[in-house]
């Protein structure tokens, strides 16, 4: 029996759960020495690496939601992805990777805000927080038009990150 699971919706975008048939689309994303510049994540060895991390891949069934993959609505195409990770912490953070060519779209923008809406108005999940390295404009920008603010600094994960967050606006405060 399959369960369903709510998945984000955007106006140009497609949200999929990760498979091991993106495998090759995983290790070319990777792959990009300035899409992983600020990630902290070193890249796949090859394909292979790319489907065995897929294959282990198991957030959604732990969390009720995880990392979408994002595709275009009209073209089908592969661009990325964007969703949300629960931490040992309990906190869940938001995060986006997309290829090189999508980048200064308005795709993580508008993939990032699908992702909010689903943390609020479904999972009712408190607050959502972002983390990037405090060099990586761009990503900080999409966090602060999605309506997140600083937080906190933070050397968790990322050498040298922020911390910024967003309070879900239909809970008492």
């Amino acid at each position: 029996m399959t369960t369903f699971r709510p998945v984000p919706h955007s106006e140009r975008l497609l949200f999929c759960e990760m498979s091991p048939s993106d495998a090759e689309h995983f290790y070319l994303l990777n792959a990009d020495p300035e899409v992983v510049r600020y990630t902290g994540d070193p890249p796949f060895r090859d394909v292979d690496h790319a489907r065995s991390f897929l294959e282990q891949y198991n957030e959604y069934n732990n969390s009720g939601f995880g990392r979408w993959v994002l595709k275009t609505i009209h073209e089908g195409q592969f661009i990325g992805w964007c969703g949300l990770k629960r931490h040992a912490s309990g906190e869940v953070d938001l995060g986006f990777r997309l290829l090189q060519k999508e980048w200064n779209k308005g795709y993580a923008t508008e993939a990032s805000q699908a992702c909010l809406e689903l943390a609020f108005n479904i999972h009712r999940l408190p607050y959502v927080i972002g983390r990037a390295m405090s060099e990586n404009k761009a990503s900080l920008r999409v966090l602060e038009k999605i309506g997140m603010h600083f937080w906190k600094e933070t050397d968790e994960d990322l050498h040298c990150a922020v911390c910024y967050r967003i309070d879900n606006p239909s809970l008492p405060s």
